[in-house]
């Protein structure tokens, strides 16, 4: 909830504006209104005077949604400031030989995101991550783990393409990782074929491409990301480890800040 101090606040504000406040006053017996009192003061006209309050909260609605936003989102980042520090005591393990890594190698902390090209949230996750890699620099990385929640549509065989392509090149991966979720609405309607047309712009060598995808070592990189995504008990995606803390869903780039923060602060 909002705290009764940040609400007494704004309506008393919001009253001022109004013209409410001498009304008030008076109601309170001309008593000095101060910090201290002013709760006690606000609850007893609210008491006596309810029209005030719904007076107030009808004129500045848009207001106070802001404020009950700002309230559920410092309670949702205090919860999950205490899961990460439960996170913190257990390490988690997962398979990262061999995938392509966005940003420095040895970077303070690694990013290992569960992801589905075809998955909206991961589409507007992706673009979070990205602004975190560009603000962080060289303090943090990224590692695809793929988990496509579709075992015969367009999200299995763009991550077929993907780690084929990144056995070729993994520049040119990270392009083909972006140009995918850049045109997610593409992929889904034109599955193969858009993947094929992405993958023929950025150069790749389509020969090679075309027997890779298919290949036993492509099939065995997929199988590992799914295996580790059951051992961690992932549900959904996106899924995002940072360093050990789980980040779950498409967060706002404020909370996810927050995990990067705490694993740079806790890094050795």
């Amino acid at each position: 909830m909002v705290s009764k101090k940040m609400m007494a606040s704004f309506i008393l504000a919001s009253s001022l504006a109004a013209g409410i406040v001498p009304g008030m006053i008076a109601v309170a017996n001309a008593v000095e209104v101060t910090e201290e009192n002013l709760p006690k003061l606000l609850e007893k006209l609210f008491r006596d005077r309810p029209e005030l309050v719904m007076d107030v909260l009808r004129r500045q609605s848009e207001s106070v949604l802001d404020i009950a936003q700002q309230g559920s989102n410092l309670r949702r980042q205090h919860s999950l400031e205490a899961q990460w520090a439960q996170d913190m005591k257990v390490t988690k393990t997962v398979k990262t030989e061999g995938r392509p890594v966005m940003g420095a190698p040895k970077a303070k902390v690694r990013i290992v995101a569960f992801s589905d090209f075809t998955c909206h949230f991961c589409q507007q996750a992706s673009k979070t991550v990205d602004a975190i890699l560009q603000e962080y620099g060289k303090d943090v990385s990224l590692v695809f783990k793929n988990m496509p929640l579709d075992d015969k549509g367009p999200a299995n065989i763009a991550s077929a393409y993907f780690v084929a392509i990144s056995q070729q090149s993994e520049e040119k991966a990270w392009q083909f990782y972006k140009a995918l979720f850049a045109d997610r609405d593409k992929l889904i309607a034109e599955g193969e074929a858009f993947l094929k047309k992405t993958a023929e712009g950025l150069n790749v060598d389509m020969k090679r491409l075309a027997k890779d995808v298919h290949s036993k070592k492509v099939t065995d990189i997929i199988a590992e990301d799914q295996m580790d995504a059951q051992k961690l008990g992932i549900e959904g995606t996106p899924y995002f480890l940072v360093n050990n803390l789980v980040v779950r869903g498409a967060l706002p780039l404020d909370l996810f800040k927050s995990a990067v923060d705490m694993a740079l602060k806790n890094s050795k």
